[in-house]
C-alpha cells in the first residue's frame, strides 16, 4: 500500500487483497463506495472494461485533452479472470460486478499504474488518502498519522498537486474527480444512443469534481441525454 499524488490530491494505491484490506483498515471506512481501477493507457482500459463506441469516444476525448474522468463500467469476462484469486474481487466490485475505471489522474500515479500493468500484469486500485471524514488538502502531511503509519511508501509532491489548480487554495480546490455511471441499476452497460433523445437508461454524472465543466461539455457533444445526480453512488 503506497500513497501517491494525483491531480486532485493524494491517493492510496494497492494491487491485491492484502493491500485493499490494509487500505480499509488505514482509512477506517465503510466499504460502500465504488472500487476504483487506475488505467495507465487506453489499451489497458479496453482490455479490462466493457465499453460501447460512444463511451470509448468519450474516454478518447478526455485522453487527448488530458482531463481526469472515471466511469462506472462492467468488467470484461476475460479481464475478471486476471484479477488475483485472493479475495480481491469482493473488495473491488459492488454487488453488480462493476468498478470505476479512471484515466488521466496525474502523471506520477499514471506512470506507476502503466508500469505495474505492462511489466508485471498487476492492477492499480485506488482510494483517496483521507483520514475518515476529512480531505488531505493536497498535502502529504494531510493524509493523517494513521494512513502514514500503514503506508509502505509515500511519494510527497505537494508542488505537483498545487500546480494543477494554481489559483485555488487548499480550501477551494477540487479534491476529487468526476465520476459518471455508464450502467443501469443492474450493472448492465447502457446502450448506444445514436443521436436519439430521451433515452433511458443514460449516462449519469454521479460525482462532480475537477474539470466538471469540460466533462459536461464533452458529454453533451456525444450524448443527447444524460443525467446529473451528484452523490448517487452511496
Amino acid at each position: 500500500m503506497i500513497v501517491s499524488p494525483t491531480k486532485v490530491g493524494y491517493i492510496i494505491m494497492t494491487s491485491d487483497a492484502t493491500g485493499l484490506e490494509r487500505k480499509f483498515e488505514a482509512k477506517n471506512r465503510n466499504r460502500n463506495k465504488p472500487g476504483v481501477v487506475l488505467c495507465g493507457s487506453l489499451e489497458q482500459l479496453k482490455e479490462l472494461a466493457r465499453l460501447n463506441p460512444e463511451i470509448e469516444r468519450l474516454y478518447q476525448q478526455h485522453w487527448q485533452a488530458d482531463v481526469l474522468i472515471g466511469c462506472i463500467l462492467p468488467w470484461k469476462e476475460e479481464a475478471r479472470s486476471r484479477i488475483p484469486d485472493d479475495g480481491t474481487k469482493a473488495l473491488m466490485m459492488d454487488s453488480r460486478s462493476t468498478s470505476c475505471f479512471v484515466i488521466k489522474f496525474g502523471k506520477p500515479s499514471e506512470i506507476i499504474a502503466k508500469e505495474l500493468w505492462e511489466k508485471y500484469g498487476k492492477f492499480s486500485f485506488a482510494s483517496s488518502a483521507n483520514p475518515s471524514g476529512k480531505g488531505n488538502r493536497g498535502l502529504a502531511e494531510g493524509i493523517g498519522e494513521r494512513i502514514e503509519r500503514y503506508a509502505d511508501l509515500i511519494i510527497a509532491a505537494d508542488d505537483y498537486v498545487k500546480s494543477i489548480q494554481p489559483h485555488h487554495t487548499d480550501r477551494t480546490r477540487h479534491e476529487q474527480g468526476v465520476m459518471v455511471s455508464m450502467v443501469d441499476e443492474h450493472g448492465e452497460l447502457i446502450a448506444e444512443q445514436h443521436g436519439k433523445r430521451s433515452v433511458t437508461p443514460c449516462p449519469c454524472l454521479i460525482r462532480k469534481g475537477l474539470d466538471v465543466d469540460k466533462i459536461m461539455f464533452m458529454m453533451s457533444d456525444i450524448f443527447a441525454t444524460w443525467d446529473y445526480r451528484h452523490g448517487n453512488y452511496y
